[in-house]
């Protein structure tokens, strides 16, 4: 969790300093010094999922590394500035600039070859360069088993908060093949598990809006659904807050976000980007590894999973987590295959 007073200092170091900066020095002691940037995606510090949890992997590569010096980057329109924000980055001396924002792709690609001997890295899309490695999260298996469980759920009216309506949801950021692949995952496994349950979805536009959020997931509460995935990153506060407001359930994701709502978040979808951000300065910093290559996280190298559901697997029959643990097993064997937007485009039964 970040703190108000890390997002004051982060947004003095942010894009607008940098720009400004002089490029870093090149004496001996600068040399043996490893230099990060992370630019920080839609939504900003402090949504407690996808950025903060990034920003934590900086972090611990920082005290764990002594070589390595840390700076995240935020802009107040990363889309829009990501090409400024990654030449700047690169004119200013880092070894290494990290993006975890998607639609950075196309920036990335145009900017990198510019600085050959600034490593670049992007999380979630893949671009192709000598000096860029791309890293890919299996958001679609998690989904898929939270899908599965939220479907098993809402039958088992015996469970505080569920109706006898077969009905749950899932609430993007945006209307996007990245957003896309968390909610055809989690549509999937509803279905897998009973393809009458009847799956809402809907698109908040924004990764920062709590209260937008709170709004669009209190009408599917009302619609009658009776838990409700947040694909929303800051937004998803709000979706949260709305479950825990009106006695129904959330399912978090990116970080374990049972805490905010304790016995009002079912579970969460976790995306282990620290891990990869930890990962990614750890490799290079050591020169393992230059680019050119794309990484992947899943359930089997442990990048993605479900939450320990500290707070609400007492409510849940032992019969749908074993379920539950039982699809896992298949999807690593390969005997379950999650659709995945990005590499299939879009399933004829997902409108």
């Amino acid at each position: 969790m970040i703190t108000g007073k890390a997002i004051r200092l982060i947004a003095v170091l942010g894009v607008t300093a940098l720009a400004c900066a002089p490029a870093l020095p090149r004496s001996a002691h600068a040399a043996s010094i490893y230099r990060v940037a992370l630019v920080i995606a839609q939504g900003g510090l402090g949504d407690q999922a996808y950025n903060d949890l990034g920003y934590s992997g900086l972090q611990r590569a920082a005290h764990d590394f002594s070589n390595v010096v840390v700076r995240p980057i935020q802009s107040p329109d990363i889309v829009s500035q990501g090409a400024s924000v990654l030449r700047t980055a690169g004119a200013a001396g880092f070894n290494e600039v990290i993006d975890l924002e998607f639609s950075n792709a196309d920036a990335m690609a145009r900017v990198a070859p510019q600085f050959p001997h600034t490593q670049y890295a992007i999380i979630n899309t893949v671009v192709k360069g000598p000096n860029v490695t791309s890293v890919l999260f299996e958001e679609q298996d998690g989904s898929y088993l939270a899908g599965a469980l939220a479907a098993m759920v809402t039958e088992d009216t015996r469970i505080p908060g569920i109706n006898p309506q077969k009905i749950i949801g899932v609430i993007g950021g945006t209307k996007s093949t990245g957003i896309d692949k968390f909610i055809v995952g989690y549509v999937q496994g509803a279905h897998a598990v009973d393809p009458r349950v009847r799956v809402l979805v809907a698109y908040s536009n924004t990764f920062g809006d709590p209260a937008k959020g709170k709004a669009l997931a209190t009408t599917m509460f009302n619609r009658g659904a009776d838990i409700v995935y947040q694909v929303a990153g800051g937004t998803g506060i709000g979706i949260i807050e709305a479950a825990k407001d009106t006695g129904h359930y959330a399912i978090g994701v990116d970080a374990d976000q049972d805490f905010l709502a304790p016995g009002h978040v079912l579970t969460s979808m976790i995306k282990h980007t620290d891990v990869a951000v930890y990962d990614l300065v750890k490799t290079e910093s050591t020169g393992r590894m230059h680019g050119a290559r794309t990484l992947y996280f899943g359930l089997t190298n442990g990048g993605i999973d479900l939450s320990p559901m500290k707070y609400t697997r007492k409510l849940i029959p032992p019969v749908f987590l074993a379920r539950v643990a039982h699809m896992k097993g298949a999807i690593i064997s390969g005997k379950i295959k999650v659709w995945n937007v990005i590499a299939q485009g879009y399933p004829s039964w997902f409108k």
